[in-house]
């Protein structure tokens, strides 16, 4: 497959954003705001009965479809900003599309626009930089 700029990367889905593995991650990132696991503090910030998802959830959603698309070991750089948050039971899809491609020390690399989005809004965006499969 060739890979040019402006090659869409294939998206990668979370149905459903799932308010357990919320809490879970909190405890594992020793996270104390309440805002990822108690559903009282959203409806104190007009979320309704909703928790709010952590960034690393939401940054993980992109990395993953960086892997699915070229590998386990393919992430060179990724930077992005946190807009909009993303709440229990959200549907949110990761998109990509090249923006460059270069060779940096032998290695073919594509630099990449990447978002998370909730119904076509985007979420989460930023750049990546993917090492490109050499197979």
């Amino acid at each position: 497959m060739t890979i040019d700029v402006g090659t869409s990367i294939p998206p990668w889905e979370m149905p459903s954003v799932d308010p357990q593995r919320m809490k879970t991650m909190a405890a594992i990132l020793r996270d104390p705001y309440p805002i990822h696991w108690d559903s009282s503090v959203g409806q104190a910030l007009g979320l309704g009965d909703r928790v709010v998802n952590q960034g690393p959830l939401n940054l993980s959603y992109i990395v993953n479809m960086l892997i699915a698309w070229q590998g386990p070991t393919c992430v060179r750089r990724l930077q992005v900003g946190f807009g909009a948050p993303v709440l229990d039971h959200d549907a949110v899809t990761a998109v990509g599309e090249v923006t460059g491609i270069e060779t940096v020390d032998g290695e073919q690399r594509a630099t990449c626009a990447v978002r998370l989005e909730r119904n076509g809004v985007a979420v989460v965006t930023g750049t990546a930089v993917v090492a490109l499969r050499t197979e």
